[in-house]
């Protein structure tokens, strides 16, 4: 394989959404306008051989150009196996308003700039049947918080995240085209994605590296919006003075600074956790920033380390992952993982995969998850009350004409 990149010019660079570029088949990784889409395959690769892969490829461009990038998502379960696709095609939008293309040769799709940079049209807002039905029974769901918050009492835990899935079914293949662009509406501040009929609207930023400087913004503790804004302030303020998303969140905040300390020269982070507010819920988010110690770590490899936070597991994490796996009945297969981007330099960008579904090959079922971390102060109808809210997120995106 050969990779080269190419300066689009300004006026394109305007004038170009990524959600267009992806569509309902290509792939994408976008916060604010700034990301990527990628179309074709020239490779995929196992999530532990794509440094070494992307590095190995000859590669032209100017000085300053994006090198060449694999998307992908790493399971829940730590260690789990994961693939990345190196695209044949990568549009690439910056903060600074330039677009790139990086185009691949050498796999089973030829690179092909213009049919990825041609306008298609938007689909039209049309009537679609859906059902929707819990695939976690509500009674297994309330005992299994109960489970995890007498262990927390009891001293064996000092938190455990615990989740229910949903399903929608239609008798037309949902377009995940339309499900972007409702996406990009609501929570264009999140990060969204969409990855091999994995898709979502993530706003927590698991880790990010560019250089030197490594980045992270954990959230846990989380209220819902009303759409009030007086009623929506109060509940943020009854969040930051709540002692048990106080305490939920702070074992996040410590694994994290704890994992990452050892690879940095410093990382600061906020002294009191602030508020992230997305278009359905709010949450409390703690960012960090620091500096990488040579020789520095590849994204992939703090990815590793990192997921799953407690954010989306527990603490301690072992006896958390096997609470977990005992009392919620189910896969969680990619929710709860990470989802995001490498380059051959070892930078990248990574999510945590939450707000998220997993669509059937036919595009006709999209299984959706949401949790909540408990703690000895959890009240199960509450916690439910917690996930109703999580799901809507992506309940909207797809039922939503």
């Amino acid at each position: 394989m050969r990779a080269r990149s190419l300066r689009l010019d300004d006026s394109t660079a305007r004038s170009l959404d990524l959600n267009d570029v992806a569509r309902g088949d290509g792939l994408l990784f976008v916060r604010d306008g700034v990301g990527m889409a990628g179309r074709g395959v020239a490779a995929r690769v196992a999530f532990d051989d794509a440094l070494s892969v992307l590095a190995a490829l000859p590669h032209e461009g100017p000085e300053g150009a994006p090198r060449p990038v694999a998307v992908g998502s790493v399971p829940f379960v730590p260690g789990a196996p994961g693939h990345l696709v190196i695209p044949a095609v990568t549009v690439v939008k910056r903060a600074d308003g330039t677009a790139w293309v990086i185009e691949v040769d050498g796999g089973d799709d030829a690179p092909d700039t213009a049919a990825a940079l041609t306008p298609v049209e938007r689909p039209a807002p049309r009537a679609q049947e859906f059902a929707v039905r819990p695939l976690t029974p509500i009674d297994r769901y309330l005992a299994a918080v109960t489970a995890a918050r007498d262990a927390v009492r009891e001293g064996r835990l000092t938190k455990a995240v615990i989740a229910r899935e949903i399903e929608v079914t239609s008798p037309e293949p949902i377009d995940v085209h339309a499900v972007l662009l409702r996406l990009k509406a609501t929570f264009g501040r999140s990060h969204r994605y969409s990855v091999d009929g994995f898709i979502g609207a993530s706003p927590e930023l698991l880790v990010a590296v560019e250089g030197n400087t490594i980045r992270s913004h954990p959230l846990a503790g989380t209220t819902p919006r009303t759409g009030d804004p007086e009623t929506d302030r109060r509940a943020a303020d009854e969040l930051l003075a709540s002692e048990k998303n106080q305490v939920e969140h702070r074992v996040v905040i410590d694994m994290i600074h704890d994992t990452l300390l050892p690879w940095c020269s410093y990382l600061d982070w906020e002294p009191e956790p602030s508020i992230v507010t997305v278009a359905n819920v709010q949450h409390l988010g703690t960012a960090m920033e620091g500096h990488l110690s040579d020789p520095r770590p590849d994204v992939l490899t703090l990815v590793r380390a990192l997921s799953p936070t407690p954010a989306l597991g527990g603490h301690p994490r072992d006896a958390a992952l096997d609470l977990i796996s005992r009392e919620e009945g189910f896969d969680r297969g990619r929710y709860g993982g990470a989802v995001g981007w490498i380059d051959a330099a070892g930078d990248g960008i990574w999510a945590v995969a939450i707000r998220c579904a997993e669509l059937s090959p036919d595009r006709r079922t999209a299984r959706l998850v949401g949790g909540g971390g408990i703690v000895a102060d959890s009240e199960p109808l509450a916690e439910l009350a917690e996930t109703q809210a999580k799901l809507q997120a992506m309940l909207s995106a797809i039922v939503r004409p």
